[in-house]
């Protein structure tokens, strides 16, 4: 896979990174990377992954863009406003880097339609708050092979994981936490999720390049006010009802 004059320029400082270099960079544009959810983790996440390169970006995410949105969901402006949200971001990424296909999924993933969406990409990011949704997108990454970056975040604290067969990500939440919570409830920093969603952003492309080691079953948590992390292993649970069977 070649590249274009333009695009060796773009991705120059890919290109002199030893752990990336000129056959990383081909992985990145070889690469299919679905976003579940196009909002707080997933606006800063497909940024960074169509300035990478990745050679194709599926956006799945069926709400439309709202005022409150833009506090933290960086891939969009004002002028999107009630724009189904994979639309807009589809032009901001076109806008930033043209060399990436975009591929629309206007809808919520769910128990019946995961395995075939996720099928056709490499590599799953989720960043949604709904544990329905992360349930059936862990159950078909499992079911698919796939590589499943898992990121959250609430008030002032976040997290990233990287799963892929076992532990996988109902090992670690094994069912809906009783206390579970959303932004829309307790609220969040807006800069926490460019960190958090940048991240996983980070953790993909090393997944893609093979470059270092990546948080496979590992959960890095991100405390703001503390400006603290930590890193904690997590264990494969034989009793799983996804992957411990």
């Amino acid at each position: 896979m070649s590249f274009s004059e333009r695009e060796v320029e773009r991705y120059a400082r890919h290109l002199v990174l030893r752990e990336i270099g000129g056959p990383g960079q081909q992985k990145l544009k070889a690469a299919k990377v679905l976003l579940v959810g196009a909002g707080g983790l997933g606006a800063p996440a497909a940024l960074y992954l169509a300035a990478a390169g990745v050679g194709t970006i599926g956006l799945a995410d069926a709400d439309a863009v709202s005022l409150s949105n833009l506090q933290r969901q960086v891939l969009y402006a004002e002028a999107d406003v009630a724009q189904p949200k994979v639309e807009a971001a589809a032009a901001h990424l076109a806008a930033l880097n043209p060399n990436v296909a975009v591929a629309l999924h206007p809808v919520w993933l769910n128990e019946a339609n995961a395995r075939q969406i996720v099928r056709d990409y490499d590599i799953v990011l989720d960043g949604t708050d709904d544990f329905s949704t992360r349930f059936a997108v862990s159950d078909a990454c499992l079911a698919e092979d796939k590589v499943l970056v898992s990121g959250a975040l609430g008030r002032w604290t976040g997290q990233v994981g990287v799963f892929h067969g076992q532990p996988c990500y109902r090992c670690l939440v094994p069912e809906v936490p009783p206390d579970a919570e959303t932004c829309a409830l307790v609220g969040v920093v807006g800069a926490l999720a460019g960190v958090i969603g940048s991240m996983m952003a980070l953790e993909a492309v090393k997944v893609i390049a093979g470059a270092g080691q990546p948080l496979s079953g590992r959960l890095l948590i991100y405390d703001a006010l503390a400006a603290e992390t930590r890193t904690v292993r997590i264990g494969a649970d034989p009793a799983c009802p996804s992957c411990g069977r």
